[in-house]
């Protein structure tokens, strides 16, 4: 089974901490690491992959110190090694031109305003996790039970 992980981004350690804590129910079958900075999350990408860990999901707030959501996620996007890891923007400061430049350059796949709905953003992780796995290729049956179901058919009857 591959090692799948979701990373978490935010320089406020107790948002942080609530959003590892919202998605701590998919911690039995993915790793949820956290950081408080872009630099931080730079490293630990560099890390994971050198490890052959597959990073599947990013949340990031947008408003850091150093760098932006925004500009990490762009950063990211533009490295061909995770040209399929999903992308979240989960801020409460974003202007509409950021929100916009998240889309339009770094690719993000949802925005979620704080506070945001946990049950939302675990069950968005759980498709977006499951995208990853049919976009990058790896074999989706180990995690099989865990998946976003109605992807799971969509992407198998579209194979045939």
């Amino acid at each position: 089974m591959e090692k799948l992980n979701i990373i978490c981004v935010d320089d406020q350690r107790e948002v942080l901490s609530a959003v590892v804590q919202d998605l701590e129910r998919l911690s039995n079958w993915i790793n949820i690491e956290d950081c408080e900075s872009g630099a931080e999350v730079l490293e630990l990408l560099d890390d994971l992959d050198a490890d052959g860990e597959h990073v599947a999901v990013i949340i990031s707030d947008h408003v850091m110190p150093g760098m932006t959501g925004v500009e990490l996620l762009t950063t990211i996007s533009q490295d061909s090694r995770f040209k399929w890891m999903k992308k979240v923007l989960l801020t409460g400061q974003a202007t509409h031109s950021d929100t916009i430049t998240a889309i339009n350059t770094a690719g993000v796949s949802h925005y979620f305003e704080k506070p945001w709905n946990a049950e939302a953003l675990t069950e968005c992780v759980r498709t977006l996790v499951t995208h990853f796995i049919f976009d990058s290729g790896l074999d989706y049956q180990p995690y099989h039970e865990e998946l976003d179901q109605q992807v799971v058919l969509a992407r198998l009857s579209s194979s045939f």
